[in-house]
């Protein structure tokens, strides 16, 4: 019997599909909660594959993170609660489409997509594992600092309206991200002799604040004068994606590119993938206007690179034992639990687990098809609701879900005032994605500058000094300038007509 013969052996068995089945659901119902996460998921299934053997149990981790992280979308374009990072990206296109009667439409192209992005990311996992991770090893932290700086310019070149404001909204969000004592010297800054705030502002309440409170405030300041969303029609829903996969091919192959490259650089995940392939996509699309409006390109783009973002976290993982991001840093551990210890030897030594992985990657997306199209019909009757119902459901599961995340009071009273925030942000034009990446990547940024001048004795040069430093560095400057490049160019043009 060959290797590959035995895999499919192990994974097609009626147990390991229910476990599938069941840690899918799970997922699913996890991720469209706001508050929880597709991180959260995975950690609580932690204990139970303690009882289960090996396949049973990376099965289960596998398709219940890939489930949270697509549903993490449907609060997103329902609610506007994006339920990742990732999703605020495009969250103004999904929850514009919803309004306008097109939300089983957003979600089908979210859910179409993402299963694509998915299936790349797991191929080029199969086929190009140790080239890639030899690649991303080659990241030190010049180049995380550069990686970071690009996704921040995404953030602030995608933003509807000025870049001006744009650039407001990423300040506030990087403001935020210096409280507390999660810095390079442990210091407190801006606590203001407040012990909760040492460990910072957690993104999560943050984002629910800034995202669904301030929805309910402004339904409150503004009820009568916002129409309710238009009644959606789920009839034909997946189907009508193969026009739209005939649209937008490059788009598409474009993000699973952008996705599975960036996912599988340690530590930088979907949350960059994201945003860095919806400012691409905004940046070459034939229609830029209409984008955070409700329309559906950026979805296809940033919806395929935030799941094959995924997929690609598992290629250094899986080659080195070096975590993507937080959910591969969790599987790690469930992986030498279980006997399958990460390294370039688990692909000779255990060929015939490492092909069942394999194909368990391809089932479970394949599997967010069926799945991901029932709790797309089960969340389009949450817009049956009246609003002046829906609104305080709405935020009963604000404070439930702020609250979950810091187990204290303090996380409500955190997205309280990010509520206001958000609702004041809004109220003047300012848009609010910029706000939340800052925060998440303000970090990320401050370490990797510390770190790289600290390496360099504070020479700044070295920051071009190493060749992929340098091509991002110089990509990123050229993105900065190009909007006033083309504007002397204009100039230029039209003084000498």
């Amino acid at each position: 019997m060959s290797t590959l013969s035995q895999s499919f052996a192990l994974v097609f068995d009626w147990q390991i599909l229910m476990v599938m089945l069941l840690s899918g659901a799970f997922g699913l119902f996890v991720g469209a909660i706001p508050g929880l996460t597709a991180t959260m998921a995975t950690a609580l299934l932690v204990p139970i594959t303690f009882f289960m053997e090996p396949i049973a149990a990376i099965a289960a981790i596998v398709t219940a993170s890939a489930m949270a992280i697509f549903s993490g979308d449907i609060p997103g374009a329902l609610l506007r609660i994006p339920g990742t990072p990732a999703s605020a990206a495009y969250v103004d296109d999904s929850y514009q489409m919803t309004r306008s009667g097109r939300g089983p439409e957003a979600l089908g192209a979210l859910l179409v997509f993402s299963v694509i992005g998915g299936i790349f990311g797991t191929i080029v996992l199969i086929v190009a594992s140790p080239l890639l991770a030899e690649v991303a090893l080659k990241f030190s932290s010049f180049e995380y600092f550069w990686l970071v700086l690009l996704g921040l310019s995404a953030a602030i070149f995608v933003s509807p309206g000025s870049v001006t404001r744009g650039l407001v909204a990423l300040v506030i969000g990087l403001v935020a991200a210096c409280v507390g004592m999660d810095n390079p010297t442990a210091e407190p800054r801006f606590t203001f002799g407040n012990v909760d705030l040492l460990g910072g502002i957690s993104f999560i309440p943050a984002m629910i604040g800034l995202f669904a409170l301030a929805e309910v405030f402004r339904y409150m300041v503004h009820g009568h004068k916002l129409p309710p969303p238009l009644k959606p029609e789920t009839k034909g829903m997946i189907r009508s994606q193969w026009a739209v996969l005939k649209r937008y091919p490059k788009q598409t192959m474009r993000g699973n590119i952008t996705g599975t490259l960036i996912g599988a650089l340690p530590g930088a995940g979907a949350d960059i993938a994201a945003w860095i392939s919806y400012a691409m996509s905004k940046r070459f699309s034939r229609e830029p206007e209409k984008f955070g409006k409700g329309h559906v390109e950026g979805l296809v783009e940033a919806g395929a690179s935030n799941n094959s973002a995924v997929s690609g976290a598992w290629i250094p993982a899986l080659v080195f034992g070096i975590p993507g991001d937080s959910i591969t840093a969790i599987v790690i551990g469930v992986l030498y639990i279980k006997g399958m210890n990460p390294g370039p030897t688990i692909f000779i030594e255990q060929a015939t687990m490492i092909n069942a992985l394999f194909i368990v990657f391809l089932l479970a997306n394949l599997l967010m098809i069926p799945l991901g199209w029932i709790a797309i019909r089960a969340s389009t009757t949450i817009l049956a609701v009246p609003q002046r119902i829906l609104m305080p459901i709405i935020l009963l599961f604000c404070i439930v879900g702020a609250f979950a995340i810091t187990n204290s009071v303090f996380g409500v009273i955190l997205m309280l005032c990010f509520g206001v925030l958000g609702f004041i942000m809004e109220e003047n034009d300012i848009p609010i994605a910029p706000a939340i990446l800052g925060l998440v990547l303000g970090p990320m940024l401050e370490q990797h500058f510390i770190t790289s001048m600290i390496k360099s004795n504070g020479n700044l040069l070295e920051f071009f000094g190493r060749p992929i430093a340098a091509g991002l560095g110089i990509m990123t400057i050229v993105i900065w300038c190009l909007p006033l490049i083309l504007r002397l160019f204009r100039g230029r043009k039209q003084a000498m007509a």
